[in-house]
């Protein structure tokens, strides 16, 4: 079965492509607004763990969108929800049997609502799977350790593929850098370089 898994190149989307690789044939998808070239960095992280990667295009209009909201709202929270939403609809779009993120338990945002992923499924005939939605941030952290090198940091330093190099992008270039601070608080990110070589970490990608 074919499932296309949104993916940023970070520890939470790895972990997710890790848990499913058993049932499915996973896609890494990462979706792209045009505005940056930072979803390469989520296809050199699929092309080291051995994975296929596809771009997809999503709407600018809707990264646009979400900029504003973000600078309205003063935080990021509302936007980022709006961007995935949108990408999850996209990657349903795909010739797949199945969708998945790697949203976990402990999330604010993004996060999918049980209604929500009945429509996702009823519209596109899809499943709709987010394989660490039982798992808290201390269980994640674990099993990255046990598993993955990863590049932790603050946000703005770490390479990524996920929505929020663009979205910033695009805010910066509304309002300038000081409102790009002023909307993402200060947080860190992770981007995954690899599969760990020791123990049986290696036979995970």
């Amino acid at each position: 079965m074919e499932l296309a898994l949104l993916y940023s190149g970070g520890k939470d989307s790895t972990l997710a492509a890790l848990f499913l690789d058993s049932f499915y044939d996973v896609r890494l998808v990462t979706g792209r607004f045009g505005v940056t070239d930072d979803w390469e960095h989520a296809a050199a992280a699929a092309d080291r763990l051995g994975y296929p990667f596809a771009a997809v295009d999503l709407d600018r209009s809707v990264a646009e969108a979400a900029a504003e909201r973000m600078l309205d709202d003063g935080y990021p929270r509302n936007g980022i929800q709006q961007v995935h939403e949108h990408a999850l609809e996209r990657a349903a779009d795909l010739d797949v049997d199945a969708v998945a993120d790697g949203t976990r338990r402990d999330d604010r945002v993004p996060t999918i609502s049980r209604a929500q992923a009945q429509s996702l499924e009823d519209r596109h005939g899809v499943d709709y799977l987010s394989p660490l939605a039982g798992l808290g941030r201390h269980a994640v952290d674990r099993l990255v350790a046990e598993t993955l090198d990863v590049q932790t940091g603050p946000s703005e330093s770490i390479p990524k593929g996920d929505y929020e190099a663009e979205l910033r992008a695009l805010i910066a270039a509304e309002a300038g850098d000081d409102a790009v601070a002023s909307v993402f608080p200060d947080h860190e990110q992770s981007y995954v370089r690899g599969v760990r070589s020791d123990g049986d970490a290696d036979n995970w990608a």
